[in-house]
């Protein structure tokens, strides 16, 4: 069964069981990319259904819309964020058009729905995409509005997902305070540290992170909702803007601003520039981590082996016994992808052109996959990976014996040079640091010159031991 719809551009076909109408039938036919939908962002459907409460109850306080029709928008956007219809936006993510398409689906969905309310029937326009749903708007206020607002909806499950791995470091600091180890740098013998320190120092970089993310999306408060097309605010009432914005700060439970410069902020993409830099700081460090756990865990007899991974699933098909860090894995190939997804991001942004950036679409699809990316993918890090990771305290000592990393204690007893004499002659002989320096120091208390513990720092060790 179908029913004609249409447009501006005159009839169309669509299936008579859909609420969409004429222009989201133009888009699927236009838009066969990704096979991913934008009803796969769930936060940004519930975004743009906020905005769309937000704008019929702002007309409606300024008497441009029948009550009735507005009550009836508002119920049918609110059963979009309940949940319901996220089926009916086909919609692809890679689209042309600033997200009209995007815009328009919602429009069409709503209109019908709320057709439906008030008695009517999907199609006969009782309320109007256009007239009804989008009076006072343009795609270009409503869409960059509601992707703001979809990213700071998803924020806080992506900080505390964050929390939960950051957290999981840290009681492995704790529990590692007194395993002393070798430090590395350059891939180099350094000098001691523990293992606590090492696991401290990431949940650190972590918590450092979900600060700047919470700063970043303070840059997406400030909205250009009102400013319509280009930021002149044509066919809106001066006072809508303000009204809307105040709704949907409620609705939302976030506070909205109005841009300063509403031309100004109908092509700038400043904001997600800079939320999207801090996922790929996240994804940088995440990346990093994981691979010094594989380091750390490698062998587990021709490796590292100071640690061990949780054993998860074979890891060969043809080598018995094998086991691959996949967790660890999984989290660089994810980082991977969110470093590139932030590359195109900085290109979309800088390729607006004059009053609108047309690239948006891109930006939104981007951003939200990123944050979902990080979002799961932390998850599975903390419980199936660093939950699960144990110390191996013997072969942590053993390396840490068998390096010269103990001699930099010994600088300020032999001097720099003499020192690094020792080391040589350690290295090439195969004799202990400790051997050398009670020939080099006789009557010195190596004991407590040369006491891992000590060399690690009490004051670093300290902040290791994470209640």
């Amino acid at each position: 069964m179908s029913r004609t719809d249409h447009d501006s551009l005159g009839t169309i076909t669509v299936p008579d069981d859909v609420y969409w109408g004429a222009s989201t039938a133009r888009a699927l036919r236009n838009f066969p990319i990704s096979d991913v939908a934008i009803g796969q962002h769930q936060h940004l459907l519930t975004a743009l259904a906020m905005v769309k409460i937000a704008a019929a109850r702002a007309n409606a306080r300024l008497g441009k819309i029948d009550p009735l029709i507005a009550e009836a928008i508002d119920k049918a956007a609110q059963e979009v964020i309940d949940g319901h219809w996220h089926d009916q936006f086909p919609v692809d993510v890679i689209q042309g058009g600033a997200g009209t398409s995007t815009n328009m689906n919602m429009n069409e969905v709503l209109a019908n729905r709320a057709s439906e309310l008030l008695g009517g029937a999907r199609g006969d326009f009782q309320v109007h995409p256009n007239d009804h749903v989008n009076m006072s708007q343009s795609t270009n206020d409503t869409y960059p509005t509601a992707v703001r607002l979809s990213v700071l909806l998803g924020k806080d499950a992506l900080a505390g997902r964050l929390d939960r791995l950051a957290t999981s470091f840290e009681r492995k600091a704790s529990e590692f305070a007194d395993v002393v180890k070798l430090g590395r740098t350059e891939m180099q013998d350094a000098v001691p540290m523990t293992l606590g320190q090492e696991f401290g120092a990431f949940a650190s970089t972590i918590r450092e992170d979900i600060l700047r993310l919470g700063e970043a999306a303070k840059l997406l408060t400030e909205i250009n909702l009102g400013g319509t097309a280009i930021g002149t605010g044509i066919n809106a009432d001066p006072a809508y803007g303000p009204f809307a914005i105040q709704s949907l700060s409620r609705i939302s439970g976030i506070d909205f601003v109005q841009s300063s410069n509403l031309l100004e902020a109908s092509w700038d993409m400043g904001g997600f520039i800079m939320f999207s830099a801090v996922l790929k700081r996240i994804a940088t460090k995440l990346s990093k981590i994981a691979n010094d756990l594989r380091l750390l865990s490698s062998g587990p007899r021709g490796g590292f082996g100071e640690i061990s991974l949780p054993a998860l699933q074979p890891g060969s098909s043809i080598m018995p016994g094998k086991v691959n860090p996949v967790i660890p894995e999984m989290i660089s190939i994810v980082c991977y992808q969110v470093v590139g997804y932030d590359l195109a991001i900085t290109m979309a942004a800088e390729g607006g052109q004059l009053q609108l950036n047309a690239f948006e679409p891109l930006i939104a699809h981007n951003i939200l996959t990123s944050m979902k990316l990080i979002r799961n993918s932390a998850a599975v890090f903390a419980t199936l990976c660093v939950d699960g990771i144990v110390a191996n305290p013997e072969n942590c000592l053993k390396h840490l014996e068998a390096s010269t990393a103990t001699l930099t204690a010994l600088v300020p007893y032999l001097g720099y040079e003499r020192a690094t004499a020792l080391a040589k002659t350690a290295l090439a002989t195969g004799r202990t640091v400790r051997e050398l320096a009670t020939e080099a120091l006789p009557g010195a208390d190596l004991d407590s010159i040369l006491d891992p513990k000590t060399l690690v720092g009490e004051v670093i060790r300290s902040q290791a031991l994470v209640p």
